[in-house]
């Protein structure tokens, strides 16, 4: 059956994450009862990646088999908009090689966390509270070292079946936006809760709590209680899911 890449996004704070869970409702599992109706019973929607609970995706992609060609992914786009609830977006469908997989090929993916500095009602569902200005220069001179090192047990969730703890961080930077403070971070793939745990072990650097050294020596340990608390899940975005060029077809 041809397959289809679809790149869509989705508000994250009624939804227990992206995957499928028994007993809490998943953006896979809206997305997968809906689409079943136009594709079939068996019908499985695999995506780039999962996100906590309340976590948000302003680009996510995931791959699914058809049993015919889409003449006209356009007008599926619209279809499926009509489908969805109003917090979960299609963007765009691809025809892709038979082979190209949402999870595996990508080759890098970005995400932000987003502080705000005053308070904002409608922001609120959209970013962390900020109350007292960090310092800015020393989280980035500290962020600076994650580029030295591959494995991030430190920064990853407990007991997850993850067969490594080796990720390649290309970017890691705080940049002050108005009233916004923003970590952007990309990497070749994520471990469970990595985001979170290093922007929360920055923020100790920002206030003081925490050297530089200290931050980096926090790394080495591979221990995920030496590191500093994760951050709320409601100011995390996934950003950018990059892919080879020569895996899509149109």
């Amino acid at each position: 059956m041809p397959r289809y890449f679809i790149r869509f996004s989705y508000d994250g704070t009624n939804y227990h994450g992206w995957q499928i869970q028994p007993g809490d409702i998943s953006v896979q599992e809206v997305m997968t009862e809906r689409m079943s109706c136009l594709f079939g019973e068996d019908f499985s929607l695999t995506g780039a990646g999962r996100t906590d609970a309340g976590v948000h995706a302003a680009m996510m992609w995931a791959h699914f088999d058809s049993p015919m060609d889409i003449e006209n992914p356009d007008t599926l786009v619209d279809k499926l908009n009509g489908m969805f609830p109003s917090d979960i977006a299609v963007q765009e469908i691809r025809k892709v090689r038979d082979d190209a997989h949402a999870r595996f090929d990508a080759v890098s993916r970005t995400y932000e966390y987003r502080l705000s500095l005053c308070k904002d009602s409608f922001q609120r569902l959209y970013s962390t509270p900020l109350h007292i200005m960090p310092d800015i220069q020393a989280m980035n001179e500290a962020a600076r070292t994650l580029f030295n090192y591959t494995d991030f047990t430190s920064f990853s969730k407990l007991h997850t079946d993850t067969k490594t703890n080796n990720c390649r961080i290309m970017k890691a930077d705080w940049q002050l936006n108005g009233n916004m403070l923003v970590f952007t971070i990309q990497a070749d793939r994520f471990l469970r809760n990595m985001v979170r745990a290093i922007v929360g072990t920055l923020m100790e650097v920002g206030r003081g709590k925490l050297t530089v050294e200290g931050f980096r020596a926090i790394i080495e340990k591979k221990d995920r209680c030496s590191a500093g608390q994760s951050m709320p899940p409601q100011g995390l975005f996934l950003t950018e899911v990059c892919y080879p060029q020569e895996i899509f077809m149109q």
